[in-house]
């Protein structure tokens, strides 16, 4: 059964909606404990008082603002849960997905279910995007309240001071110097639409996730592990046009290798079949990324 990492509220007017939080996500990245490599023991953290050298139970550690060197100013938890702000929701049509942070869902509590349900239902009738402000883990995060299906989901996001300005990067002046020829980007072009298809998260593996338990498991079965040399990294083709055209070509002799699919045909149209039609037998372009929202 999931279990709750925070309880509160959505207020929107003078409409309350009382929710739990969820996790969304579960990365399946490959955790490491370390180890002494003389002893292969474990290695243990402790909280250590430094100017006695005592471990402190965690009950006893405290938060503490530096303000000068070795000067500190504590802060007592009822004090920055006083500080918890209250809701706010303003309505968006776009968000820059730079903004993102973790994702969550959001459940009703007990005798929320129908304030719950209308806001997710105007929500998704309207396409607006709330965003507001949250209290998590003792720290006030933006975030972003929208609906996914049939649960509002709830992605913490970072301040408009937290996301840095790409003019700060001296390589970008190059890019502005230089431009594709008409040609040239009606090849890219070309090369994106034979690229294109419909988003399917299933497709996608973290192969090295694998390859890593993999060799876990070798090393673990008594394996020795031979570490083969590195390829040699990629040189950017010196003929920009020679590489988009061998890029066409490459991708239009995959699609020959693969055999047509027959697809019906809507409206009683004749039947027509291959990857270049669509459902109404007329040709099919590369499915439009979402629209993004606007502020």
């Amino acid at each position: 059964m999931a279990r709750a990492i925070w309880s509160g509220a959505i207020s929107f007017g003078l409409v309350n909606v009382p929710v739990k939080l969820y996790s969304a996500t579960s990365p399946k990245s490959v955790r490491f404990h370390q180890l002494s490599s003389k002893t292969g023991a474990r290695i243990r953290q402790k909280r250590v008082d430094s100017s006695t050298g005592d471990e402190v139970p965690f009950e006893e550690v405290v938060k503490g603002y530096e303000i000068t060197p070795e000067r500190y100013v504590l802060i007592e938890p009822d004090e920055l849960d006083a500080l918890d702000p209250k809701a706010e929701f303003v309505a968006l049509d776009e968000i820059d997905p730079i903004y993102y942070d973790h994702n969550y869902y959001l459940a009703p509590s007990t005798g929320g279910a129908k304030a719950y349900r209308l806001l997710l239902d105007a929500m998704r009738e309207s396409g607006k995007v709330g965003i507001g402000k949250v209290v998590l883990r003792s720290k006030q995060q933006l975030c972003a309240l929208r609906p996914s299906g049939d649960v509002l989901a709830l992605t913490t996001m970072l301040f408009g001071d937290e996301v840095l300005a790409p003019d700060r990067l001296d390589e970008l002046e190059a890019v502005g110097q230089s431009e594709a020829t008409p040609r040239e980007l009606t090849m890219a072009q070309q090369l994106i639409d034979s690229l294109s298809a419909e988003f399917e998260p299933s497709k996608f593996r973290d192969d090295y996730r694998e390859r890593v338990l993999d060799l876990i498991e070798r090393k673990a079965s008594g394996e020795q592990i031979a570490v083969a040399p590195q390829a040699e990294a990629p040189v950017p083709a010196p003929d920009l046009m020679a590489a988009l055209e061998a890029s066409l070509a490459a991708v239009r002799a995959g699609d020959e290798d693969q055999p047509a699919t027959p697809k019906p045909a809507a409206r009683g149209a004749p039947e027509r079949s291959g990857r270049d039609t669509g459902e109404d037998g007329a040709p099919s372009r590369p499915a439009k990324r979402p629209a993004k929202a606007k502020g």
